[in-house]
């Protein structure tokens, strides 16, 4: 059995807790919180499920010291010299806050690795799979490709995180507050990575990356899992990131994450086609996916648990093995083989 860390429990970790216990190759051993409240506490108690017999904690002295293979860190904000710690105590590390593509700035994490004779491994849903990896495999459909577009269509409402939806991501701010908010550096720092995967596996010649930030308000009270979002405060964002050769776009990467259709200035909305992730290839022939199922069919469903969010812990979770059979370094997607999923313990094969 592959023994896994879980570190942190929002909304990704208590996904990844669950999707541990279902895996049949991994083994929960530690639990790491930030929450004096959640200190010593059974983690299946903290995520909702039955006791597991783990206790959390908030050592983290506790947790490097433990006899474990991999640690799924999923902080809010990711901090290297944390990262770097982990790594250099003999522990591989799957996230879905950074290191998608490294890059030469990834030095000291790379030699981290090293010291370690560990993985370090980004992955998730967005970015790390369906705006670089999904769109890579399916370009293997066509040849000749000229233009690649990865986009996130999402309803906000079902985001029950009120303090990541206000403070950090600016909604139910002044757009000039949204505009200032750390979310466009926090997200460049992800797509961005996105973009020079998608350029440099497909051979794309050099290009610029161009990045634009709208902001929508609401024009009426909008309902929202931060509370009601008055006329004129942020209900609605969108975020681009075009790579452009010469003049003409190659790469683009998407999100539109609003509060609803309803009362918004501009009156942005889903399109008939609603809440979706897309993904789209020009070349010979082209491609064009949508894919359904990664939003809820409701906001009381969502607020409930996200699917989204469970897909983001999936990816993590379901990474473990191949990581670990990694040899030791940066890994990113292009650099593992084929990542899958596990059957459902009703439907697996016996030994």
């Amino acid at each position: 059995m592959v023994r896994v860390v879980q570190w942190a429990t929002g909304g990704v970790g208590k996904a990844a807790v669950e999707a541990v216990q279902a895996h049949p190759d991994l083994e929960l051993v530690g639990c790491y919180v930030h929450s004096d409240t959640k200190h010593g506490r059974d983690v299946g108690d903290i995520v909702g499920i039955a006791p597991i017999g783990v206790s959390a904690t908030t050592d983290i002295e506790q947790i490097l010291a433990l006899d474990a293979d991999a640690v799924v860190y999923a902080p809010l904000v990711p901090n290297p010299a944390e990262v770097a710690r982990i790594l250099r105590s003999g522990k591989n590390v799957v996230t879905p806050v950074g290191w998608f593509y490294p890059g030469e700035r990834d030095r000291e994490l790379a030699q981290a690795c090293l010291d370690g004779g560990v993985t370090l491994h980004g992955i998730g849903i967005n970015p790390g799979g369906t705006t670089d990896l999904h769109p890579l495999v399916l370009s293997a459909m066509s040849s000749a490709v000229t233009f690649v577009r990865a986009e996130e269509f999402s309803d906000m409402r079902t985001y029950d995180a009120p303090d990541v939806l206000r403070f950090v991501m600016g909604f139910g701010g002044t757009p000039e507050q949204a505009r200032q908010s750390p979310m466009l550096k926090l997200l460049s720092g992800g797509f961005r990575q996105s973009v020079r995967m998608c350029l440099d596996t497909l051979g794309f010649a050099q290009a610029r990356i161009d990045t634009t930030h709208e902001v929508g308000v609401a024009a009426a009270p909008i309902e929202s899992p931060l509370g009601i979002i008055e006329p004129g405060q942020v209900a609605a964002q969108r975020f681009c990131w075009d790579a452009i050769v010469g003049e003409r776009p190659v790469v683009r990467i998407a999100v539109n994450w609003l509060m609803g259709e309803d009362g918004l200035e501009p009156g942005w909305e889903f399109g008939p086609d609603g809440e979706r992730y897309e993904i789209e290839i020009n070349g010979d022939p082209d491609t064009f996916v949508t894919i359904r199922g990664w939003q809820p069919s409701s906001i009381a469903e969502g607020l409930k648990r996200n699917p989204g969010i469970v897909a983001t812990a999936n990816h993590c979770v379901n990474s473990i093995p191949y990581v670990c059979a990694a040899a030791p370094g940066i890994k990113s997607s292009l650099d593992l083989p084929v990542v899958a999923g596990r059957a459902h313990p009703d439907l697996a094969a016996r030994a």
